[in-house]
């Protein structure tokens, strides 16, 4: 009995050792504030990292809040952001926006944008001669494209709006967007373009699929849908990579936390029930 119960009681302190390690293991001394504007497209994503990273590591305070692509490096050169959530390369020069000097681009995820409609609206898919007709104010009514007779009206983002960037520049091959009086709105946030557009009749906008839902729909492009898989296939052409911009290289808590963005289980994770796609998924 004394030798079963010495058996036991090593056994005991063998476990009790174990796990006294993988609690110290477990708990992080990490500490530090991280400042995130920028991007709402990626918002949801950067809120989703925020929420399990703060889990990992209680000792780290994140602010994250989304104005729109430009006030993310903007943001960073003030020194008022330590990340800039951005949708587009910030550090390089695109068409309307002079690139940041001295800041540099982390990818996080790639993002498909979809050109969307009002519920109401009957037509599920434009070619690119269409949609640029569409937007430009050459096509007025939904009957000339196939759908019901109406009015259509464009609901656009702001200046400085990432997805405005990716979609005129892919979607609509540089086209112009007309700015239609009555027929005409812009907004200034992915959750605002989402709203508007679900709720007003004849509607067309554009948004990343993370905020697209039965509210309204999403259209196909030259009949392809816009999806994930199409996006890693090749054959749905209007996406970007989303990157966090930070002065230089990123150093302490904040490179910890964009690590962790970029990590195999963040990416395999979180990023695909969003509807963003992984970076290694991208095959170029």
């Amino acid at each position: 009995m004394k030798k079963m119960s010495k058996v036991f009681l090593t056994a005991v302190a063998a476990i009790m050792v174990m796990t006294t390690g993988l609690t110290a293991e477990a708990k992080s001394t990490l500490k530090g504030k991280i400042t995130i504007n920028g991007s709402t497209a990626l918002l949801p994503l950067t809120q989703q990292a925020a929420k399990e990273f703060r889990t990992k590591n209680p000792g780290v305070t994140i602010a994250a809040s989304g104005k729109g692509s430009v006030t993310g490096p903007q943001s960073v050169e003030k020194g008022i952001a330590d990340i800039g959530a951005c949708d587009w390369d910030a550090s390089t020069d695109v068409p309307g926006f002079k690139k940041f000097t001295g800041q540099v681009a982390n990818k996080v995820a790639a993002i498909p944008f979809a050109a969307v409609v009002n519920n109401n609206v009957s037509v599920s898919n434009l070619t690119t001669q269409q949609l640029k007709d569409i937007f430009s104010g050459k096509i007025k009514n939904w009957k000339e494209v196939g759908g019901q007779d109406g009015e259509i009206v464009i609901i656009n983002r702001a200046f400085g709006s990432g997805t405005r960037v990716n979609f005129q520049m892919k979607a609509l091959e540089n086209g112009d967007i007309n700015k239609r009086d009555k027929n005409y709105k812009e907004v200034g946030s992915s959750g605002e373009m989402k709203t508007n557009v679900a709720n007003t009749k004849n509607a067309i906008g554009f948004l990343d699929l993370v905020y697209v839902n039965s509210d309204l729909k999403a259209l196909k492009i030259n009949d392809v849908e816009a999806s994930p898989a199409n996006v890693i296939n090749g054959t749905y052409k209007v996406w970007s990579y989303g990157y966090y911009m930070t002065k230089g290289q990123p150093t302490g808590v904040t490179k910890a936390f964009i690590d962790y963005v970029q990590s195999s289980d963040f990416q395999q994770g979180s990023v695909k029930k969003m509807k963003f796609i992984p970076l290694n998924s991208i095959k170029k």
